[in-house]
């Protein structure tokens, strides 16, 4: 393996590959040499040439902040002498790239999934219990566990959504609670939901009706607990009748294209956005290429390099909603008083991660190279294949739990520092080195390290393609072997 990794020809600063201790020196591509002046972390940064106070620090390419004091050539990069460049709202221009729109030209997979009667494919027959209110939190995970005693057939497992919202909530923040719980229940990835509400909550499933919408009556079953004697008894009653019928639905053969996959990181290191990133983003490319659909998320961390995404916009409609994608997030802090650029964190700094547009520009590699075909709304169903992007925030169950919202039947999740979170749909966790792989196999199902050894990309993204059909046809990921399931709805609003 190498020393060092320069991601980009206009790059400053390179990133170590290993420890480097001070006075190791460095072969660079055009002949110079790099004598680092003090001890350089795995995945840090350090400069290939001097750079002067207040200049500019460039990865990926990019400026991903300013020299806070003069560097000196081979010394280390890091948050003690980089500081962010970015402001508050930005005006941006349209400057369209040309991008390689390969939709629809690549060829076609397959995998066995669920079809559903309202045309929509899921990669899991479970039976979820959804709650409309924090109050019945503990009836369903009851109900829940006392169902999987009567699994059979094709059901897989039945699996309860605790959640605190639903009632003392006002404005938008009520209504995206609502919206989220519907569009969970209408998930093909469950083959039968049970919506238990309480009865006297603001969401309560009178109130949830016109969200649903036109649902697969026949997958859907709904109790209030208020207005029973024994909603455990009737709730297994219902749940019992929605096992009956999954058990008989069977997977069939389909296309890639059916498949919609969510992309988010959390918990970045240094190796994040050159090896993990990049390789969902190849991913992204090959699977719009079948037709199918992708979907990146965590606005907040696309602060920086949220112009190379505007840019990739299919058209002048779509960049006028990204920009708004973007401001509103900013909006949404200035609102509440906070530090637009309050990122990194702790665990992404220790990784090596020094600045926001550090961050933003290896994050975003996870979009690949694809136009931007389409711009979601918090809650709102994707309609249009390729690649999409959806207002969420950066947190790791918040932004997993949106995508599984709009649709995603899977979320590939890259991470450096590694977490054992899931989300309602299977989770799949990619590893940006090979120690986290190899240190918690327990929690990380597909290693991207070694593209920091001897493998290449395009083979990888292949690799990883064919993984994720065998996850879509039924194979468990960790999170799912270890019985892990969460959900979380974005908090907006006050509390009554």
């Amino acid at each position: 393996m190498k020393d060092y990794i320069k991601i980009h020809q206009a790059d400053n600063v390179i990133v170590a590959l290993k420890d480097l201790t001070a006075g190791t020196a460095l072969s660079l591509e055009d002949g110079t040499v790099v004598t680092t002046l003090e001890d350089i972390p795995a995945g840090h940064k350090l400069a290939i040439r001097d750079i002067p106070e207040g200049g500019d620090v460039i990865k990926y390419g990019y400026r991903i902040g300013n020299a806070q004091a003069a560097v000196k050539t081979g010394a280390w990069v890091h948050v003690h002498n980089l500081k962010t460049a970015l402001g508050d709202l930005l005006e941006y221009t349209y400057e369209p790239v040309q991008t390689p729109d390969a939709q629809g030209s690549i060829g076609c997979a397959t995998f066995q999934g669920f079809e559903r009667a309202d045309g929509k494919v899921g990669v899991r027959n479970e039976i979820w219990v959804i709650p409309t209110v924090g109050c019945v939190n503990n009836v369903a995970t009851a109900l829940a566990k006392k169902a999987n005693a009567y699994v059979h057939g094709n059901v897989e497992e039945v699996i309860a959504f605790p959640h605190p919202y639903g009632c003392s909530q006002m404005g938008d923040d009520q209504e995206h609670s609502r919206q989220i719980l519907a569009d969970l229940i209408r998930h093909p990835n469950a083959g039968g939901v049970l919506v238990l509400g309480l009865g006297c909550e603001n969401s309560s499933i009178p109130v949830l009706m016109p969200y649903l919408g036109d649902y697969d009556k026949s997958r859907v079953r709904f109790l209030v607990c208020q207005e029973v004697e024994d909603e455990m008894a009737e709730g297994e009653k219902l749940l019992r009748e929605l096992i009956d019928q999954a058990a008989e639905l069977k997977r069939k053969e389909i296309p890639a294209s059916k498949l919609i996959i969510g992309m988010k990181c959390g918990g970045s290191d240094g190796f994040s956005g050159i090896t993990a990133n990049p390789l969902v983003g190849r991913f992204s490319d090959l699977l719009t290429g079948m037709g199918g659909t992708t979907i990146l998320t965590e606005v907040p961390e696309m602060f920086g390099a949220e112009t190379i995404l505007m840019n990739r916009c299919e058209t002048k409609e779509l960049f006028d909603q990204t920009v708004c994608l973007i401001n509103d997030f900013k909006n949404y802090y200035k609102e509440n008083h906070q530090t637009i650029y309050e990122n990194p964190s702790p665990g992404n700094k220790k990784g090596g991660i020094s600045t926001l547009e550090d961050k933003s520009l290896g994050c975003t590699q996870k979009s690949g190279s694809a136009p931007v075909k389409g711009v979601l709304a918090y809650g709102q169903i994707v309609e249009t294949p390729g690649l999409n992007l959806l207002s969420a925030p950066g947190n790791d169950l918040v932004a997993a739990t949106a995508l599984a919202a709009s649709g995603a039947q899977i979320v590939l999740f890259t991470t450096g520092r590694g977490t054992p979170f899931a989300s309602p749909v299977p989770t799949v966790k990619i590893s940006s080195n090979s120690r986290l792989a190899g240190y918690k196999k327990n929690w990380i199902d597909y290693n991207a390290g070694t593209l920091l050894e001897d493998a290449e990309l395009s083979t990888e993204g292949q690799k990883l393609l064919n993984y994720v059909l065998t996850v879509a046809s039924g194979q468990k990921v960790k999170s799912e072997i270890a019985g892990y399931h969460d959900m979380a709805i974005f908090k907006q609003g006050v509390t009554l």
